[in-house]
């Protein structure tokens, strides 16, 4: 399965979540750092979820870019 993370800037490195995945974030100094990090806390949370007899989200969110005039 292929997740769409979302990798926003912070005071101290880089941050991530997933909209799929609600309450999955990870954090990270880098972006290599940050999407590793996520990769893992990806499969440590469905795995929870598995754990509880909880349904796997299906990966369903896109992203785009809009471009507006300067």
């Amino acid at each position: 399965m292929k997740y769409l993370i979302v990798i926003e800037p912070t005071a101290t490195g880089y941050s991530a979540s997933v909209p799929d995945v609600p309450g999955c974030i990870a954090t990270g100094d880098t972006r290599d750092e940050v999407e590793r990090e996520m990769k893992g806390a990806i499969a440590f949370h469905l795995d929870g979820l598995k754990a509880e007899g909880m349904g796997i989200p299906d990966p369903s969110s896109s992203s785009s870019y809009v471009e507006i005039p300067e």
